[in-house]
């Protein structure tokens, strides 16, 4: 066997043949924290709404910052 020949079938056996499955993160910029990020901000603006629509006032003015 060559020179050439034996490397090469040295660098096949150290080579991964498969690639492992690795879960996402639950943190940083993924589907999981965007998804997140968008039910909360859809459940702030609808509390929102509904504090303006009950007590008559603006979000600013409830909060007496205006």
């Amino acid at each position: 066997m060559t020179l050439e020949r034996k490397t090469t079938l040295q660098m096949d056996k150290t080579q991964p043949t498969t690639t492992p499955n690795i879960p996402d993160p639950k943190f940083g910029f993924n589907k999981y924290a965007e998804r997140l990020n968008g039910r909360a901000a859809m459940i702030g603006f609808v509390l929102m709404v509904a504090i303006e629509y009950v007590t008559g006032q603006g979000l600013l003015s409830w909060l007496g910052l205006q």
